[in-house]
């Protein structure tokens, strides 16, 4: 894959950059801005090199039109304070307000262009509507750069149908997040652990499955691991769980073992009455949970036992939270597995967080992104690459230029 290095001087050239700027608002307030700070150093190294950069990115999930809940408006000015620079801004996303703004950009200047998803062509099925979208974003500018890592697992018009009508190269970002991903899946530094959380072991079925060729140990937290617990015979009361995925799990547990895999399961959790930070809530053995309560975090004992199992370790991949973190009473077991890899960060482990959840826990519980090897900007792309699957996005970065 070509990066921006490779596309020759680009002074005076329209640059269009498909970003990841998908931040949490409450109202019109950017409650996490990881992404922007993320992006920000592609958008900045174009505008440095002379290029009129067009910046493309969605928000949210509108179905195809306008809402204004989802403009990108409060995102344009918080990338400008970081750029620390004017962004301007479009008010539409092909339309005569982009058209004429992308028209009028003057060197080292930059344009965010409005939420792609207010067009129903940027994540249609149909493949001639999209292409159709695709061109009219194509037209804006003479160059395409990959840079929005947490889309690149879709096949949407931005993604991956601009990449076949312009010369493209990936951002600085997307090259970084894929390179991480190959030290992560091809000869890791050992041991190697694999951190699973978060509410559904069906999400993950694929990454487990793959990576139990690949792991020394898989550590499992969050509400998944009822389902583990279930499968070796346990009661879990109201926890969640996929009882359908209780054979497939039992699986697992056996090839596993069969493959010198450890698998790491919570000795104690948190168990509530009700899924509320005001609920009655106390600490339970794993295997004994009161079959009218919930686990909701991970208990101490197994906060110190996965400390343990990866204090030793050189190479740790990290994605889901080990409770509903969000409440107060259910953080602890969350905060105490990031410290864990702080601590083993600290000693040159590569440890990296898998986006989502988990990058907006370990910044919510007050940890810094310097304190990790790497947060990726998107959970789901990670998962299926490290599940083996094709990424549309980046299949196509590796074609020739259009």
């Amino acid at each position: 894959m070509k990066t921006t290095s490779d596309l020759g001087d680009l002074r005076g050239k329209r640059v269009l950059v498909r970003s990841d700027l998908n931040v949490p608002l409450d109202g019109s307030t950017i409650t996490d801005d990881g992404r922007i700070r993320a992006s920000a150093p592609t958008i900045k190294g174009l505008a440095d090199a002379g290029a009129r950069v067009i910046v493309c990115a969605h928000l949210g999930r509108p179905k195809g039109a306008p809402e204004a809940k989802y403009s990108l408006a409060p995102v344009a000015k918080r990338l400008g304070e970081v750029l620390g620079s004017d962004v301007v801004f479009a008010e539409d996303t092909v339309g005569d307000d982009a058209r004429a703004k992308a028209a009028a950009l003057e060197d080292g200047q930059v344009l965010l262009l409005e939420n792609l998803r207010f067009n129903a062509g940027e994540t249609t099925k149909t493949d001639d509507e999209r292409a159709e979208f695709a061109g009219e974003l194509a037209s804006l500018a003479d160059v395409f750069v990959s840079d929005g890592f947490g889309v690149v697992h879709r096949k949407q018009a931005s993604v991956y149908d601009v990449a076949r009508l312009l010369p493209h190269a990936t951002g600085d970002l997307v090259s970084t997040e894929v390179d991480v991903l190959r030290r992560l899946t091809r000869d890791p530094e050992r041991p190697y652990a694999v951190v699973l959380g978060g509410a559904k072991v069906s999400d993950k079925l694929g990454v487990i499955g793959n990576l139990l060729g690949t792991a020394d140990r898989l550590i499992v937290g969050g509400g998944m691991v009822f389902t583990f617990l279930a499968a070796q015979g346990h009661e879990v009361g109201k926890s969640l769980l996929e009882a359908d995925q209780i054979d497939t799990v039992k699986g697992y547990l056996d090839r596993a073992e069969k493959e010198g895999v450890e698998i790491v399961l919570p000795v104690d959790v948190v168990a509530a009455d009700a899924f509320s930070a005001d609920a009655a809530h106390e600490v339970v053995a794993a295997d004994a949970i009161p079959a009218d309560r919930m686990g909701l975090d991970i208990g101490p004992a197994s906060s110190a036992l996965f400390a343990e199992k990866l204090a030793d370790c050189r190479t740790v991949f990290w994605n889901g939270p080990m409770g509903a973190f969000e409440m107060e009473p259910y953080a602890a077991g969350t905060k105490a597995l990031a410290q864990a890899l702080v601590e083993i960060t600290a000693q040159g482990a590569l440890t990296v967080v898998g986006g989502g959840d988990s990058a907006a826990a370990v910044r919510q519980l007050g940890f810094a992104d310097s304190d990790f090897g790497h947060i990726s900007t998107g959970g789901g792309a990670s998962l299926e690459y490290l599940e083996g699957k094709e990424l549309p996005g980046l299949t196509v970065l590796e074609e020739g230029d259009a």
